[in-house]
């Protein structure tokens, strides 16, 4: 694998949550500035006209992510056929699971227990997910996550929202790049805290943190050739495995998806 595997601040396990939630934050517009979100839907849409799902199992949420602006997304366009969401983490925040539980959403909800994506098996059923966030996982547990859909017939869609495509002599300018952007998007981060704006901009740690992150999780996205190698013996008879690259709205690359799905 071409992989390199380097930290991301987002990683660091004594990283304070309301700081991990700032760069979270700013993931979302990043989403919503890339047109992700529709494209997220668009994809749903399609896979849902050949598999039977009504719930969708975020895996690896944390603080909630864009899911749920996509669930709500999918449901104003489907109101025939509405999807609700679990959100799910192996270590899940008790003050995020109280407030998406707490949040009046009818169709949205968080997973209180511990959920072990390399169990998918104990999984509540539905289609799973994992959203700009498979990059973050070791060749041994990504490997076990794909192995355990296709042994278990289990649906999943992983999303990532860059590529790994930018020329290294590049790097420099791609992470000045999103710093500038870092500092100009922030403005329209919601909710807008103080905590989001001291550490913007009287100590810019979080453009600094959420620029090298951008840049580290380039480096650490699996290839699909690299997903071919985790999977290992695939088992086309009965389960199959579609990796694409997607363009957005306004025909601009947004990332690119590996769906696995049991064959009917």
């Amino acid at each position: 694998m071409k992989r390199i595997n380097i930290f991301e601040f987002e990683d660091i396990k004594f990283l304070s949550s309301d700081f991990r939630a700032c760069l979270t934050n700013l993931i979302i517009v990043f989403h919503k500035l890339m047109g992700s979100k529709q494209v997220l839907v668009n994809v749903i849409t399609e896979l849902k006209q050949k598999q039977s799902f009504s719930t969708i199992v975020d895996i690896g949420s944390g603080s909630g992510g864009i899911m749920p602006e996509v669930i709500n997304a999918y449901n104003s366009q489907n109101k025939g056929d509405k999807i609700s969401l679990i959100l799910s983490d192996l270590y899940p925040n008790k003050g995020i699971v109280e407030q998406v539980n707490g949040g009046g959403e009818k169709n949205i909800s968080y997973l209180k227990t511990s959920l072990n994506a390399c169990e998918l098996s104990k999984a509540p059923k539905g289609l799973k997910t994992l959203i700009c966030s498979f990059h973050h996982l070791s060749p041994e547990i990504a490997g076990a996550i794909l192995r355990s859909a296709q042994e278990n017939k289990e649906p999943i869609l992983i999303y990532e929202m860059i590529n790994r495509n930018i020329p290294k002599i590049l790097f420099p300018v791609y992470f000045l790049a999103t710093v500038v952007l870092t500092l100009c998007l922030t403005p329209f981060v919601r909710p807008l805290r103080m905590k989001q704006i001291a550490y913007t901009y009287c100590l810019p740690l979080i453009p600094f943190c959420f620029s090298w992150d951008a840049l580290a999780s380039i480096v650490r996205l699996y290839s699909f050739k690299d997903i071919h190698e985790l999977i290992g013996e695939s088992d086309k008879e009965t389960y199959e495995w579609t990796m694409k690259d997607v363009l957005n709205a306004k025909g601009r690359k947004c990332g690119h998806y590996i769906l696995g799905q049991p064959k009917l």
